[in-house]
């Protein structure tokens, strides 16, 4: 623990014995006691530290020191530090030689309520700003790319389609297995009460092609390809890529968003019809394992159930969702701070507006194909 002790010496000395562990986890000395003497009427002529007793010490000494030397140098009481270790001597030497120039500290003051308004409501306006900036940009890269203008790499293009689709395929596998075992699971639970179990077949199968896959492959992409485009464009953010683009006379949204957006718009909808595949295999494992249903004839009810039209939608949903995805990704990327915190905090904040913005559009696909008798 800190210890601190105040003594007056000889000849109008006052020396100031400093023991014990001096570190930041005990907080910081008080320099009260010392001030105190310094204003008294016979103020001491001379200030000496003894440190014999002084064990480990860090940076919180030095503060202690430093505020010792501010008061001695404001009521002109001569400071000798011939006591100190010879380590925190060179550090209050060069402490002093350093001085911190006025006016360097801001002073910190609590901001009015209307000042808080005004600083949320200007936030929200520049935020408001740069998204339909970020919405206009991106459309005008959807003009040159109908136009066959759109400036972008052919062979970005190229591995962004392989990262988003071909390296995403392990993942969906296992969570769409995994759904379908769950939906036949629990729907054969409840419907051999009343001898349907065939119809588990049926509720897999328009399940997954109508919802599930395409939702699940959203959730899956979201969480694995947004937060990676986030990530990657706020760290071109940090290390000035993008200033450069813009210097070179690049659209950053031709020739960074736009191909990542076309890579996951045409990937998602192969995700979800792969997803649907293997959703029902997972169905038919519990169907064929536990119900006792053979292949054939869990396959043909699916099929009798499962519209051309159910499969239709469920891979437009997909598309939408890809976009959606891409979109937030970049957008959340491209409005990173600078620093690495910051790509960090971009990229959570991806995922869960890809999130938001699938459930979102998830519901209000649900309620447009009820109104359309889809």
């Amino acid at each position: 623990m800190i210890q601190v002790a105040i003594d007056r010496a000889e000849n109008d000395v006052l020396l100031i014995r400093l023991a014990g562990q001096w570190e930041l986890r005990h907080g910081l000395a008080s320099t009260d006691a010392v001030e105190s003497e310094l204003n008294q009427k016979r103020r001491p002529s001379r200030i000496a530290f003894d440190t014999r007793e002084l064990g480990r010490w860090d940076t919180s000494i030095l503060v202690f020191l430093a505020a010792v030397v501010d008061a001695c140098r404001e009521r002109g009481v001569m400071l000798d530090s011939a006591g100190l270790p010879a380590g925190l001597h060179n550090l209050l030497g060069l402490a002093e030689a350093v001085r911190e120039p006025a006016g360097a500290r801001k002073e910190l003051r609590e901001s009015g309520f209307l000042e808080r308004i005004g600083e949320h409501s200007l936030g929200l306006i520049a935020a408001v700003e740069e998204t339909l900036s970020f919405i206009g940009n991106m459309t005008v890269a959807c003009v040159q790319l109908v136009r066959m203008r759109a400036r972008y790499r052919a062979s970005d293009l190229s591995l962004l389609i392989q990262r988003c689709g071909v390296e995403a395929l392990p993942i969906v596998t296992l969570i769409s297995f995994l759904v379908g075992v769950i939906l036949a699971f629990i729907s054969a639970v409840q419907l051999r009460q009343f001898g349907a179990q065939l119809y588990v077949a049926d509720l897999v199968g328009v399940a997954m092609t109508r919802e599930m896959g395409a939702l699940m492959s959203a959730i899956l992409m979201a969480g694995r390809t947004g937060a990676a485009f986030a990530a990657e464009l706020g760290t071109m953010k940090v290390t000035q890529e993008l200033d450069a683009f813009t210097t070179a006379g690049f659209s950053v949204a031709e020739y960074l968003v736009l191909p990542r957006v076309l890579a996951l718009v045409l990937m998602m909808p192969l995700l979800c019809l792969y997803a649907d595949f293997v959703g029902v295999i997972g169905g038919a494992a519990i169907g064929v394992g536990m119900l006792d249903l053979s292949w054939t004839t869990y396959v043909q009810e699916t099929a009798r159930a499962v519209r051309l039209g159910d499969t239709a939608g469920g891979l437009f949903k997909s598309a939408v969702y890809g976009a959606l995805i891409a979109t937030a990704g970049c957008w959340r990327g491209l409005r990173a701070g600078s620093s690495a915190s910051d790509v960090g905090r971009a990229a959570t904040s991806a995922v869960v507006t890809s999130m938001i913005v699938v459930v979102a559009a998830c519901g209000v696909f649900a309620f447009l194909f009820y109104e359309l008798g889809l």
